[in-house]
């Protein structure tokens, strides 16, 4: 039976954890510490792989529609997400669903046309 992160038992790894009813000590709460932390790692990583495929097409998008590099085109998808109040992954997830038919929401396309314009005039 697999266990969920959540149902790890802490005790298991370190045996002075869970040998007493008492309070843990300070090593094991630095342990317990360490692996609630960890979970919370591994579970932001598994997060970001989820939404990078997406992230990088709205970038080659971009890398098209600028055209501008790869990099330019991630500092445009961190200011429309700023500048529109959108999470970043929602930006991309938006931009791809255009090649679909779906209009760009209008905070989107705004803060998308501003990053656009700004960047059109450093360049040249």
């Amino acid at each position: 039976m697999a266990s969920s992160p959540d149902s790890l038992n802490t005790s298991a790894l370190n045996p002075r954890c869970g040998s007493a009813p008492q309070a843990p000590d300070n090593e094991c709460a630095e342990e317990l510490a360490e692996i609630k932390a960890l979970r919370s790692e591994v579970n932001d990583l598994h997060r970001a792989m989820e939404s990078h495929p997406c992230i990088d097409q709205a970038r080659g998008m971009l890398m098209t529609l600028g055209p501008c590099t790869a990099d330019e085109a991630w500092e445009i998808l961190v200011e429309v997400s700023q500048h529109s109040n959108t999470k970043l992954r929602a930006v991309a997830e938006e931009l791809i669903a255009t090649t679909e038919g779906e209009p760009l929401p209008s905070p989107v396309r705004a803060a998308l046309g501003e990053a656009l314009r700004k960047r059109q005039a450093a360049t040249g």
